[in-house]
């Protein structure tokens, strides 16, 4: 279940940055396409999630703390694209999208028993 985690989200960040660079070149259609299909890799990101945390005996905080910043990261990808869109200003939710994203990585693959790096 883990693999199948990491391989959602390694290519929802993917098509996160297709979509923007067809966003930036003009290509509304093709854009649109891909953030839906990025939408069905958001539901597949939080059922593997869920799955993991029911697969674990003992839930900690730091489980609590990571799934949190996870869903803080989907909203970020919308709320980047969506502003991206509009031609708006997104340079605040690129902050805290890197903030949120080494933090969840260094939860994932450091500080949690259950990662990938301490089978």
């Amino acid at each position: 279940m883990i693999h199948g985690h990491v391989t959602a989200w390694a290519l929802a960040l993917i098509l996160f940055f297709v979509a923007l660079s067809l966003h930036s070149s003009g290509k509304a259609k093709a854009a649109k396409i891909v953030q839906m299909i990025l939408r069905v890799l958001y539901l597949v990101i939080i059922a593997t999630g869920v799955g993991l945390l029911f697969m674990l005996s003992n839930i900690s905080v730091l489980y609590i703390l990571k799934a949190v910043v996870g869903l803080w990261i989907i909203g970020l990808f919308e709320m980047i694209l969506s502003r991206a869109t509009a031609k708006r200003k997104t340079s605040v939710f690129w902050i805290q999208f890197v903030i949120a994203w080494a933090l969840v990585l260094y939860l994932g693959f450091v500080e949690l028993p259950m990662s990938i790096l301490n089978p």
